[in-house]
């Protein structure tokens, strides 16, 4: 069945945008005075009301089709902040490196880098919140240098790396790093309210169905009330989009990888099959790698 077929058959209108520009975690942590409160709580610091957020999320920048993260700046430091919700992706670093020069192009006056005085940014800091199902520890890390290519090969490469990028995650399940779920009561309810999903879908039901009980839970239990009020079929939307995520990419990988194959042999070029792969992996739909293929 197909996702809007299944939604609506639960009872959710659901109109699936491979191309969506927003989230439940981006909708719900865009906010000033929840975003101090969840990196007060993730740096173990006490950071006064008055000091400014400026969020400068860029729209669908990072993930091709999903994007689940949060750009902002406080005190001085661009914070981007992402939330996994399935397994974690080592690219991160990779990714963020293409990400990070679009937010500070969004957030300088990049034609100053052209004069002689050195010009000020905000230091960067990168943060995964880890929501997935497979096990991982409460903290990890992901480095750009753990993707370099043969660094011990040379004595002199061994102590000098020219490029490092590293993502601190946190894994923010329900009953994790209770100590920052208890100083950031918003993120803590939101793990729940994810758990819970998780919850009814163990029961039997459908994905739809788990996040319509999920939300009416929620509401009826003062957990995410006024937000799930506000938006709740917007979020019921997005989260089946979202969870969903994973077998709609699988999908679309067999698709391309097909369609790419049979192009391939009927032109008779057994490389095909990687350039296929290659776009694959930059996220591409099948109809993309279709086009790419019959032009190529």
């Amino acid at each position: 069945m197909k996702i809007k077929e299944q939604a609506q058959t639960d009872g959710l209108d659901i109109q699936p945008n491979r191309e969506h520009k927003s989230s439940v975690f981006s909708m719900l942590f865009s906010n000033p005075d929840i975003l101090r409160e969840l990196y007060s709580a993730i740096e173990g610091v006490n950071l006064p009301p008055d000091i400014p957020i400026n969020v400068n999320t860029l729209s669908n920048a990072l993930i091709k089709g999903k994007l689940n993260d949060v750009s902002f700046i406080i005190d001085n430091r661009l914070v981007v902040l992402i939330e996994h919700q399935s397994t974690l992706n080592e690219n991160m670093p990779l990714r963020i490196l293409e990400y990070i020069e679009k937010v500070y192009k969004k957030t300088i006056d990049y034609a100053n880098a052209y004069n002689e005085k050195l010009i000020k940014i905000p230091k960067p800091e990168f943060i995964v919140l880890y929501n997935g199902e497979k096990p991982y520890p409460e903290k990890g890390e992901l480095r750009l240098s753990d993707a370099f290519m043969d660094i011990e090969g040379l004595a002199r490469d061994k102590d000098r790396i020219s490029l490092e990028l590293v993502v601190q995650v946190y894994n923010i399940n329900h009953g994790h790093n209770p100590e920052i779920q208890q100083k950031c009561g918003t993120l803590n309810n939101y793990s729940f309210f994810i758990n819970k999903i998780r919850e009814y879908q163990r029961t039997g039901l459908t994905l739809a169905k788990s996040i319509e009980c999920a939300i009416r839970y929620c509401i009826e239990n003062n957990i995410l009330k006024d937000f799930l009020k506000e938006h709740g079929s917007q979020v019921g939307s997005l989260l089946f989009y979202e969870y969903d995520f994973d077998t709609h990419m699988k999908v679309i990988r067999e698709e391309g990888l097909e369609e790419g194959i049979e192009i391939g042999e009927h032109r008779g070029e057994q490389k095909n099959q990687k350039y296929v792969l290659g776009l694959i992996a930059q996220g591409l739909t099948a109809e993309e790698i279709k086009q790419r293929l019959e032009n190529k």
